[in-house]
């Protein structure tokens, strides 16, 4: 497995499966190396986004691994990559979301990220909010 910052070749890619971001969104946040993707054998096999929550904390917006390499490891090893490239960039914590209902909570909970509140639109899920304190050392 690899894992890179994405490039123009990765647009179609991220574009057909990435349902969350408006489509004109998606080169300039691969030119500001804010989507890694996830390789094996040359192929993509997932991605990752991320933004900045008020301009100044990384935020890590979606995660994707496609459904047949789910389950092995790879989604923890994209996180803990991202965090290490946050870490060394000085940022000392990270954030992410995810929605009540969604399982995605309990994966975020178990690599350290702990409840920081909850966003609560009409119709919708609660939104929880996750940080995670990066170790300094």
């Amino acid at each position: 497995m690899q894992i890179d910052f994405a490039i123009e070749s990765d647009y179609e890619y991220i574009s057909l499966r990435d349902k969350h971001i408006h489509k004109t969104l998606i080169r300039p946040k691969i030119k500001e190396n804010e989507i890694l993707i996830i390789r094996k054998y040359n192929q993509e096999i997932g991605w990752m986004r991320y933004g900045f929550f008020w301009d100044n904390t990384p935020f890590m917006n979606m995660i994707w691994i496609d459904e047949e390499y789910r389950g092995t490891g790879i989604g923890k090893k994209v996180v803990h990559y991202w965090e290490e490239l946050m870490k060394q960039r000085g940022f000392e914590m990270v954030m992410t979301s995810t929605q009540s209902n969604e399982g995605a909570q309990h994966f975020y909970r178990k690599l350290g990220y702990r409840d920081a509140g909850c966003l609560m639109l009409e119709n919708e899920p609660l939104e929880i909010i996750l940080t995670k304190e990066l170790n300094q050392n």
